[in-house]
């Protein structure tokens, strides 16, 4: 890859479209992304998150407008954009035949790194993982594997990272997990591009947001500029009642805890 330095947004996308025959799944869609931050695209099913992901990660090709990921073109510098980014999609490619251990030494080897078991180690540690590393990958609970699977997306230290519904069918202490890892990319300062259909992962976790809906950017900004579209609050006096999350987080003792490989949970999902 060329070394170069992107100036600017890290991801800049402008008037994006694609369509499948007489379906329009993106209708011209702009947004930035600036380094170092977690942008989340926000959207139901079938708004157009994935899609979006797939052409920026040079996967599939748009029908219209521009992308760029680290100062290259998805388009026209595919082969650069690629070794700038890593991709986890919706469901864990980890081999469950496999440890945690070898799943990340494989990686590192297969992108020709020296001291493959080291940086296995390293990413263990990072992902609260070392206690589990040893054992198969079919022991491990969903967020575990969901971990380890974000770990091996770190492998060659890619800039850009791309979450596609990284906590879609996980438990809630699993997705409680992932969170936090997701919250150490950032701190690392990995620009993260993260899709997700749930409103509070977004609320927790993005510097950014984006809502999309039927193919268009309906609105972008930080948390507060998207509150401030609504009228302002009325203040009343309520008796503030403990809610569900507290409840949770209190019996499970997780409440600003990292996540441990002692979290494997009877979820073998």
């Amino acid at each position: 890859m060329t070394a170069r330095t992107a100036i600017g947004p890290v991801i800049h996308v402008r008037g994006l479209e694609k369509s499948y025959k007489e379906l329009k799944v993106l209708r011209g869609v702009d947004f930035d992304v600036a380094r170092g931050s977690v942008f989340a695209l926000l959207g139901s099913n079938g708004a157009g998150k994935t899609t979006v992901v797939n052409i920026l990660s040079t996967l599939l090709k748009a029908d219209a407008g521009t992308a760029g990921v680290h100062g290259f073109d998805v388009a026209t510098q595919a082969a650069d954009v690629r070794e700038s980014i890593s991709l986890t999609g919706q469901f864990a490619a980890v081999d469950e035949i496999l440890s945690g251990r070898e799943n990340l030494v494989l990686i590192a080897r297969l992108r020709h790194l020296g001291d493959a078991g080291r940086i296995a180690d390293d990413l263990l540690a990072r992902f609260s993982l070392t206690d589990a590393g040893g054992r198969k990958v079919s022991t491990y609970s969903g967020g575990m594997r969901r971990r380890l699977d974000i770990a091996m997306s770190l492998i060659g230290n890619p800039p850009v990272i791309f979450l596609d519904e990284p906590t879609t069918g996980l438990d809630p202490q699993a997705r409680l997990e992932v969170w936090q890892a997701i919250r150490g990319l950032a701190e690392a300062g990995t620009t993260v591009l993260l899709t997700t259909q749930y409103l509070d992962e977004a609320e927790q976790l993005a510097d950014r947001i984006a809502i999309l809906h039927e193919g268009r950017i309906l609105v972008d900004g930080t948390l507060a500029e998207l509150k401030r579209l609504l009228p302002a609050a009325k203040v009343e006096y309520v008796e503030k009642q403990p809610t569900l999350e507290d409840v949770f987080l209190t019996l499970v003792g997780a409440a600003g805890n990292a996540p441990t490989s002692e979290h494997a949970s009877e979820d073998r999902s």
